[in-house]
């Protein structure tokens, strides 16, 4: 039998995505907050290693949560739900929100390859740099992080606003993804 919700892995890494991401923009508004970095940059180093971090396990989670969501698809959801146009709008939306994540976070990798400062995964793992610091990769890499994240934004708020619309409703749609 076809469960009728996600997943409790599903949804649990669902919640995990959207704090992460949360603690991502709170991460990259304080380091970028920081004063530029004169001879010393270890006060500096902290946030943005923490930024990286996140960043980081962030695709590790949603690698995971992919697989889960393949391997165990909820049933569709029903006609009175919603309309046909509304799942092909909601698969979009996951579709588009999970390529636009994977593109902020490697486009952040890359631009810390090229920045020549490392990457060490939870001060543990020593990440490779993609080549030597380039100051013009570096720009070009930064500023597809920055439009990207921009764009997981919006598309976060069609997201959450999708949500609410069917809480609104009370349709059933919001009580397959928080089911648990």
């Amino acid at each position: 039998m076809q469960r009728l919700g996600y997943s409790r892995t599903a949804v649990i890494m669902h919640w995990i995505l959207a704090v992460s991401i949360f603690f991502l923009f709170v991460s990259s508004w304080w380091m970028l907050g920081l004063p530029l970095p004169s001879e010393v940059f270890r006060f500096r180093e902290f946030p943005f290693q923490l930024h990286k971090n996140l960043g980081i396990t962030l695709v590790m989670v949603l690698a995971v949560l992919l697989y889960v969501r393949f391997k165990h698809r909820p049933a569709p959801v029903t006609s009175e739900a919603m309309r046909p146009w509304m799942q092909k709008l909601a698969v979009a939306d996951h579709v588009i929100l999970y390529v636009i994540i994977i593109a902020c976070c490697v486009s952040g990798y890359m631009s810390s390859s090229y920045s020549g400062w490392g990457t060490t995964f939870w001060w543990l793992v020593e990440f490779p740099n993609w080549g030597y610091e380039n100051e013009a990769l570096n720009i070009l890499y930064s500023d597809i992080h920055l439009w990207t994240c921009w764009a997981l934004l919006a598309i976060m708020a069609v997201h959450i606003s999708g949500a609410l619309y069917h809480a609104f409703l009370n349709d059933g749609v919001v009580r397959r993804m928080l089911r648990l």
